[in-house]
């Protein structure tokens, strides 16, 4: 049967965690103060401050505490949606000011422009939005990655540890599991993906990283499909 499709996730596997953790997040921390008060009229942020209250269970916060509630959980690396999606529309912002470009590992460079090559499918599944995702293929080191990629998937999917986030996504893209390999550095990701029946590979980029089973590469240059 053979794979047809790769499924990578973002950070830890294509991106390193610290351009996230040391560039992204307090750049959006930084920002979300101007960038609320300035666009708290614009349909999608003004639902993603109402759903802030809502989970919050703050339904009478003001726009200072709904700014202070979605810094705490960026410091906390909450999952929450709309956390997710103002930092996407913030970082949008970044990129094209110029601010940072998006680091992603040059194996993946490389290796994405090999799998597009034998026209295999590739798709990304991350915890940071759709949005986000494009934005950081797009701003690339290595250029504009996005159209060699088949789709992206966030948390609107399911979440990422949950066996049927990756139901969801071979029920999207019309694959069986085993046409399809999950790639990441989590744990807890792969057996979510092991229990849907898709085929994994752990990326172990740090030797102190926890590691399980699966077969295990350190490098995409490794992972070779026929």
């Amino acid at each position: 049967m053979g794979i047809r499709a790769i499924v990578v996730d973002t950070a830890g596997t294509t991106t390193d965690l610290n351009f996230i953790q040391d560039v992204l997040f307090p750049y959006s921390v930084k920002a979300l103060p101007d960038f609320l008060a300035q666009n708290q009229h614009n349909v999608l942020v003004e639902n993603c401050i109402c759903d802030t209250r809502e989970i919050a269970l703050e339904p009478n916060a003001d726009l200072a505490r709904v700014t202070e509630i979605l810094q705490l959980w960026v410091n906390e690396d909450r999952k929450a949606t709309p956390l997710k999606t103002l930092q996407g529309l913030i970082w949008k912002q970044g990129y094209a000011h110029g601010e940072f470009t998006g680091h992603i590992f040059p194996d993946f460079i490389e290796a994405i422009k090999r799998y597009s090559a034998q026209n295999l499918r590739i798709y990304s599944f991350s915890s940071g939005s759709v949005e986000a995702q494009k934005l950081l293929f797009s701003h690339s080191d290595g250029g504009d990655l996005t159209e060699m990629f088949n789709g992206h998937f966030d948390t609107r999917t399911g979440h990422k540890s949950d066996k049927q986030a990756y139901c969801n996504i071979l029920n999207t893209i019309s694959l069986s599991p085993k046409q399809v390999l999950f790639v990441s550095d989590v744990i807890e990701e792969l057996k979510a993906a092991e229990a849907a029946g898709m085929m994994t590979c752990q990326m172990v980029r740090d030797s102190h990283q926890r590691t399980g089973e699966c077969y295990k590469i350190s490098s995409f240059d490794e992972l070779i499909i026929d």
